[in-house]
């Protein structure tokens, strides 16, 4: 089998997991975060850098190595791996985020979905049996089903068609796996809001098999308390020996009650995307580095933490370089997000081992936010 997961302990105090990930390429500790390599390339880092801002295991995107350079293509390098020289472990996503994403682009039918080029408009399309094919060629150790995420909001008769159609799609993709032995493929619980139509999702996708599981269609424009809503009732009802995959959510306050709503694994672009911006986390909250007040700042950008960047440089140079507009500056912020998240992933499984992964929260929410409820609190 490609991947087995380990469930080892379950906190006393939240009903987080503590367990481990095992795959072809590397062992993993969950709950862990997945830094997102779009184009196999977690952008302005490169490979050696990857490994010391990360578990091992870190994603790319089926869609765009699809269109560029082409799945041929970096399967003549020996899949993503060989093509970007990462010799860990890999996850791929599906190509299904862009049904949502591509919303305006798009005409789904029951084959599959017809695209448009997010740049050229060209004619596209991809069927369940073609995003297989396309991971199969990528080579990742998880590959993911090819599903539809569709609107949080959208009509419910809607949404039962398309749970219907997410399931027989994974039986498709499930059908057309050409590489079980080395691939393990997860299969993607949708439903929007309506927890019947989640049930009945898990439902199916259980007697299917999959060696995991990942949840979709959150973190899509509804609320953080209908995202935890959600999670709460999810985490009753999923598989409790096979690994959950929360798609696309990768804030610290996402992270922890993530954690205690029975997840296993994250990813999200959020902590590169607002590196590249200027915006760094650190242990007392968010800083905006090219905030004025940091101008002649000579601390580090967090004083608790033992990143190159922060042993290296002051929070005033750091403003420097983005107010110089230098790439170097996105490349330190970038690297120290991911150290962070990194960090605060260790510390919620050595919390949840330890059975006190409330206390954790709350100690690292009223650090984090000056708050016990964030998601209640604007920016």
């Amino acid at each position: 089998m490609a991947i087995t997961f380990e469930l080892k302990h379950v906190c006393q105090q939240t009903g987080a997991r503590y367990g481990v990930l095992h795959t072809p390429h590397g062992d993993f500790e969950t709950p862990l975060f997945m830094p997102v390599g779009t184009q196999a390339t977690v952008k302005t880092l490169e490979p050696s850098e990857i490994k010391e801002v990360s578990d091992g295991l870190i994603l790319g995107n089926t869609y765009h190595l699809w269109l560029q350079p082409g799945d041929e293509i970096v399967k003549n390098h020996g899949g993503i791996r060989g093509f970007m020289k990462w010799d860990q472990a890999l996850l791929t996503d599906s190509g299904g985020f862009q049904v949502f994403s591509l919303s305006e682009m798009r005409k789904i039918t029951e084959e599959g979905v017809m695209f448009r080029h997010h740049l050229s408009g060209e004619k596209l399309f991809m069927s369940p049996e073609d995003s297989i094919r396309i991971q199969n060629n990528l080579g990742a150790d998880i590959i993911m089903s090819f599903d539809e995420c569709p609107p949080f909001y959208a009509e419910y008769e809607y949404l039962k068609q398309s749970v219907e159609r997410t399931i027989r799609w994974a039986k498709r993709g499930q059908l057309a796996h050409q590489l079980p032995h080395v691939q393990a493929l997860f299969g993607i619980v949708q439903g929007g809001p309506y927890k019947d139509l989640r049930a009945r999702c898990v439902e199916a996708l259980t007697e299917m098999d999959f060696p995991g599981y990942s949840i979709g269609g959150l973190s899509v424009g509804e609320t953080k308390t209908e995202m935890y809503d959600m999670l709460s009732y999810l985490k009753t009802i999923m598989p409790k020996q096979k690994p959950r995959y929360l798609m696309g959510v990768g804030s610290p306050d996402d992270l922890v009650i993530g954690a205690m709503e029975g997840i296993d694994m994250f990813d999200c672009v959020l902590p590169t995307r607002i590196a590249r911006h200027g915006s760094a986390m650190t242990s007392l909250g968010k800083v905006v580095i090219k905030n004025k007040t940091y101008e002649s700042d000579m601390s580090p950008l967090d004083p608790t933490c033992d990143c190159k960047v922060c042993k290296t440089y002051t929070k005033s140079y750091l403003r420097h370089l983005f107010k110089g507009e230098e790439m170097l500056g996105q490349r330190l912020v970038t690297y120290h997000n991911l150290y962070f998240l990194k960090g605060l992933m260790k510390q919620v499984r050595q919390a949840i081992q330890e059975d006190r992964l409330g206390d954790f929260k709350h100690t690292f929410f009223q650090a984090y936010y000056q708050t016990q409820t964030p998601h209640l609190k604007k920016e």
